[in-house]
């Protein structure tokens, strides 16, 4: 009866450490989807500020166009279409960095194969 007792207590201590464990995974996990969260917000504002920067440009390079000649606003329209492309590869990364975030996946997983094996063993 003894064996029995210090068996369970046993299979006690390793279920709270499984379960430590496991909450500490979804921490780490969690952190990481947060980081990657941040940089896509990030690159975010970085497309609409290169997006509004370049909207300037264009509508500076229409004013010159019709009061100058062509190497000015040509120039001032080269330099819109750089900053707008810049924009885009921002946006591109920034969509990268936001398809890796989701809920916990890996620790709810690792959770319901230690109940599977719990179960099983009971």
């Amino acid at each position: 009866m003894l064996g029995i007792v210090t068996q369970a207590k046993q299979v006690q201590a390793r279920l709270k450490s499984l379960v430590r464990l496991n909450i500490e995974l979804a921490k780490v996990e969690g952190r990481r989807k947060a980081i990657a969260l941040g940089i896509a917000l990030a690159l975010v504002g970085l497309a609409a500020v290169l997006a509004l920067y370049a909207l300037g440009f264009l509508f500076a390079a229409a004013a010159v166009g019709i009061a100058e000649e062509l190497p000015l606003w040509a120039s001032l329209l080269i330099v819109a279409a750089a900053l707008l492309l810049f924009a885009v590869i921002a946006v591109l990364v920034a969509s990268r960095f936001a398809k890796k975030v989701s809920p916990p996946s890996e620790a709810v997983e690792e959770t319901k194969r230690t109940v599977e094996t719990v179960r099983s063993h009971a």
